[in-house]
């Protein structure tokens, strides 16, 4: 695609888009009476406009049934998590078996983990990137202690070579071959927080079945974001949040997915709740957890309703388009912020994120060498929300739902201004 550094042209790519009307349908901080530059769409998504209106309509139902609710409300409480299961299958390429709306990112890789780290012998080793996101860190290091190892021996962390930036692919598929018979699972992050790198997550399953590992991935800031099949690409499990690209709020509830293949097997281990339980069996009240044959017997409680609103609001704006629709897009918006921000030569920094389109997710990492606080402070005070990251990145995200070329220009000439 050939870009120009020009506001006429942004404009007349906004025009062209088919995807511009869905900026309509969220709500932007102001700044000076105007809608902000919004660039953090990888850390919380915005508002859904009808968000309110769906929150008001359980609150109304809650009111007019109260318990009864459960079974009388427009959407029943007691299967109000279904709503979101054929929705997610399409996002992130699985089954509707495979996949369930339930808790926050990290219990549901702990929860996970639990059943597919399941060390023995010689085979107790764990494979991630170096440098994940810090949650990842804390669960892998303590799912490795919960079982009696040392995370200094049974943590295999990969990094970039001497001197780069991102992790070369037949690196990690060569720590997975060295690794071995004593690998027990491969845990990666979809799309590297830091860096915006996408991995290949086919290719990582593959070669970690071939030595006989599990393969699971914190899809964090992939899901909403990169075209996934998991079922496809045999990935054993997954988890991820929604409060990103999928524009639930803060705290909103996260996704799980389990191979049909693990979800279907009585004998692949989970722990037991109650809303996971065979809901034919669920009200007998007795001893003895029957787990449901779908990803929800790893559910642990009944939905959070309140919580789940905007998880709604916004999965109805997702059914308007597709993935690979937003994807299209994503990648001309990030190509239109990498081709002016390697324009800009009067600011100390270098871009860290891969240049080709299919090794990075919805981000532009910008690696600062020194002024990089003071650069993202005067963002901020010109109406630029961006995400700083320590120690010395800024993250810019064109989200495809919302920002425009027109976005990505206005940023452009904020930045030749300092």
């Amino acid at each position: 695609m050939t870009y120009e550094a020009s506001l006429s042209y942004a404009q007349e790519q906004d025009q062209l888009d088919p995807l511009y009307g869905f900026r309509e349908r969220f709500l932007f901080p102001q700044h000076e009476g105007k809608d902000v530059v919004y660039f953090c769409g990888n850390s919380l998504g915005l508002q859904p406009k009808s968000t309110a209106y769906l929150m008001q309509n359980e609150l109304e139902d809650w009111a007019k049934h109260g318990v009864e609710g459960h079974f009388r409300a427009r959407n029943p409480w007691f299967s109000y998590h279904h709503i979101f299961t054929e929705r997610l299958s399409k996002i992130v390429g699985a089954k509707t078996n495979e996949v369930v709306a339930m808790n926050t990112l990290t219990v549901n890789l702990h929860l996970l983990m639990i059943s597919f780290y399941r060390p023995k012998g010689e085979r107790y080793k764990i494979i991630m990137e170096a440098g994940a996101f810090p949650s990842d860190q804390y669960a892998v290091e303590t799912q490795v202690r919960m079982h009696g190892y040392e995370p200094e021996d049974a943590i295999i962390e990969i990094t970039p070579r001497e001197g780069a930036h991102i992790i070369e692919e037949e690196d990690i598929l060569k720590a997975i071959e060295d690794a071995g018979s004593s690998l027990a699972l491969v845990m990666f992050g979809g799309v590297n927080y830091y860096t915006g790198q996408f991995f290949d997550l086919k290719a990582i399953t593959d070669a970690a079945h071939k030595v006989g590992a599990y393969a699971g991935f914190d899809l964090a800031h992939a899901v909403g974001n990169i075209p996934l099949q998991l079922h496809d690409w045999n990935v054993d499990f997954a988890c991820w949040c929604s409060y990103k690209y999928l524009n639930s709020g803060p705290g909103a509830v996260g996704g799980a997915y389990v191979h049909e293949h693990h979800a279907s097997n009585p004998k692949t281990f989970r722990l037991a709740g109650w809303w996971g339980n065979d809901e034919a069996t669920r009200f007998k009240m007795e001893k003895g957890f029957i787990p449901k044959d779908t990803a929800e017997s790893w559910q642990m409680s009944n939905a959070q309703v309140f919580n789940m609103v905007a998880h709604n609001a916004s999965l109805d704006i997702y059914d308007k388009t597709t993935i690979t629709a937003l994807r299209e897009k994503s990648e001309k918006l990030t190509g239109y912020m990498e081709y002016l921000l390697k324009d800009i030569t009067e600011l100390p920094f270098v871009i860290i994120t891969p240049s080709h389109p299919q090794r990075r997710g919805c981000q532009i990492s910008m690696l600062f060498t020194e002024r990089g606080r003071e650069v993202f402070e005067k963002l901020t005070e010109m109406g630029v929300v961006a995400d700083w990251r320590e120690p010395n990145v800024i993250r810019i995200a064109p989200v495809p739902l919302y920002n425009t070329f027109e976005d990505v220009y206005r940023f452009y000439e904020v930045l030749k201004s300092f």
